[in-house]
């Protein structure tokens, strides 16, 4: 497995302690749903907000899952042998939202997924 990090200039206004705890969510999920692979994070400066991107090749939620995986203690059936509870999402929303942003994910089974922060600036 290989992480990349791309070098980037965007900045947001964030509270870090609480920022680095949603984004640690999320990575880790990548790293425990990607067996082999790469998970890439990256950012990107726009006028009002920036957009952290976390995506991997893992193994992918199935669409009639996506919304239903921010859920407090959701876990799907076909991850259920992985360790966990279900509540990384569910506190990475919470914590994105509470700072005026929010998340996004889109993903295809078999080939990954990627989660996209939003941030205020």
């Amino acid at each position: 497995m290989s992480l990349q990090l791309q070098d980037t200039d965007a900045f947001a206004v964030f509270d870090f302690k609480w920022t680095a705890e949603a984004l640690a969510n999320i990575v880790d999920n990548a790293i425990k749903y990607t067996e082999h692979g790469t998970i890439r994070i990256s950012a990107v400066s726009y006028e009002m907000f920036a957009r952290i991107d976390i995506s991997d090749t893992g193994s992918g939620i199935p669409e009639t899952e996506q919304a239903k995986i921010f859920a407090r203690f959701y876990r799907s059936k076909s991850v259920r042998e992985q360790e966990g509870v279900g509540i990384g999402l569910y506190l990475s929303r919470q914590i994105i939202s509470g700072e005026g942003g929010y998340i996004k994910v889109a993903s295809v089974p078999g080939k990954g997924s990627a989660f996209s922060i939003f941030l205020p600036k």
